[in-house]
């Protein structure tokens, strides 16, 4: 009988926290996400990096991307970070990992075609973070450049080079809208059961079935959709109903305009995403019917989130990496056996605060497992469980939530959220943002220059201060070692 429950771990890319049916600001519907959602549901979780790599490596370790050295997508992560893989293998889960990881970014741009990481044939490399079963899918952007588990399940039926080509016809990633955006959204280029969500499923599935019995076990269960290319296939594209909903938040600083045009882009984009959450919330439904049908599912948390959300026209922006609130913040439920159910926090949580809550749910303490005493830097550990919350012992763990991106830094609090641009040179004082969520939850109106909000800027540019002094880059070892000193 065994006494730490299972733990299921569910993960999208690239989600709106609009995008779902739970929480204050959801509006599509997604049924089985609400599922889990009956339990808490996190209305202020600020991934902690909204770009992939750096959010997953962050995830894996419960560190801030600036502690492990990943601030952007660029480079690897060393499995010389303690992980709350390994952790939860040392008290005896069985650990699986099924779909897109991106713990390594180890090719600069412009490399090309199929000549990236060959991740299926890393097996033993990713078990080194902690995971006794991998399956992977690279992305369905980088599986243009990787070639991952998936790949070869395409290889297998002469689709990869078809869906590579699908997915370089999409487009390259842009900061800004424009017509050529109009590249994307089209349906899957062949039948809907080799998408990479549906194989997912299907491998995670079996993950679970195929588990050794007597253990507890960790599933991360990570779906590549929404990210681009939008490429549902036709029989999801057809339940989602095109609408022209002309709700995009303005652009307050530069004052650019969506033309008619451009609208009509993102109305057709917009459908071809949300079609693919869909077909994750499908998935997400039959984990959940196999944890029913098996009996495990009271004794399973069950977690879910993104890496981080997707802008989609917001603000003159498409895609990620800016710390406006469709990009930034993402969509987080847990759910507890035994917990109280049908909860909404509003209080600021990171994305990391998963990592502690998973540790401290399996009875382990986050702060020592995820530490090392040598070399300098591994002992600041700054998530935190959300487990107090979860069992409604309280309403907060964190006075405000830490974010930052390639050049910028971002506090969340209840009622306000500061930004901080890096400064171009000694000379140039650094760009700040303020907005007070109360009054102006579209972050439109930025208040950092108005002589009243001197007292809560000093206030947000003292703990912004403290948070990088209090968590420096942790130091690494040579992975082979040296020899000893005679």
């Amino acid at each position: 009988m065994q006494d730490r429950p299972n733990i299921l771990f569910v993960m999208t890319d690239q989600l709106r926290p609009d995008a779902v049916g739970f929480g204050p600001y959801g509006h599509f519907p997604t049924p089985n996400l609400d599922r889990i959602a009956e339990g808490s549901v996190f209305s202020a979780c600020q991934s902690v990096n909204p770009i992939c790599q750096p959010a997953r490596a962050a995830l894996l370790t419960g560190k801030y991307p600036h502690q492990i050295g990943l601030r952007t997508m660029s480079g690897d992560l060393s499995p010389q970070h303690p992980t709350f893989a390994r952790a939860l293998q040392a008290v005896g889960y069985h650990t699986a990992a099924v779909g897109k990881l991106h713990y390594l970014q180890s090719w600069p741009w412009g490399t090309p075609r199929g000549e990236g990481n060959n991740l299926a044939a890393m097996r033993e490399f990713f078990r080194r973070y902690g995971f006794d079963h991998v399956w992977q899918s690279a992305g369905k952007q980088l599986a243009v450049k990787d070639y991952c588990d998936w790949c070869a399940y395409l290889d297998e039926r002469g689709l990869l080079e078809i869906y590579r080509d699908f997915s370089d016809g999409a487009g390259p990633n842009k900061p800004e809208p424009d017509t050529s955006l109009a590249a994307d959204g089209h349906p899957l280029p062949f039948a809907g059961e080799h998408h990479v969500d549906e194989v997912t499923c299907r491998e995670a599935l079996r993950a679970m079935r195929e588990r050794p019995e007597g253990k507890p076990f960790f599933l991360m269960a990570s779906f590549c959709s929404p990210h681009k290319p939008f490429d549902p296939p036709q029989e999801y594209l057809d339940r989602v109903p095109y609408q022209e909903i002309d709700d995009f938040v303005p652009d307050s600083e530069n004052g650019q305009v969506l033309s008619g045009e451009m609208k009509s882009v993102l109305w057709r984009l917009r459908r071809a995403y949300l079609a693919t959450v869909l077909l994750v919330d499908d998935a997400v439904g039959r984990l959940l019917d196999e944890l029913d049908a098996s009996g495990a599912a009271d004794s399973t948390l069950v977690l879910f989130s993104s890496d981080h959300g997707e802008m989609m026209g917001d603000h003159f922006r498409v895609q990620k990496a800016v710390p406006w609130y469709s990009s930034l913040t993402v969509p987080t439920t847990v759910r507890m056996p035994g917990a109280p159910l049908g909860l909404t926090h509003a209080a600021p949580v990171e994305l990391t605060d998963l990592t502690a809550t998973i540790l401290d749910a399996a009875g382990i303490d986050p702060q020592e497992a995820l530490s090392r005493p040598w070399p300098a830097g591994n002992a600041a550990v700054p998530c935190r469980s959300l487990l107090p919350m979860v069992r409604g012992e309280t309403d907060s763990v964190r006075e405000f939530s830490f974010s930052e991106g390639p050049d910028w830094e971002c506090l969340c609090t209840r009622t306000h959220k500061y930004v901080r641009e890096r400064r171009t040179s000694p000379q140039t004082p650094p760009v700040e943002r303020l907005f007070d969520w109360s009054t102006d939850p579209a972050e439109l109106e930025n208040l950092a220059a108005r002589p009243e909000s001197a007292e809560t800027l000093e206030w947000f540019r003292a703990r912004r201060e403290w948070v990088v002094e209090s968590t420096p880059p942790a130091q690494m070892l040579m992975e082979a070692g040296l020899p000893a000193a005679r």
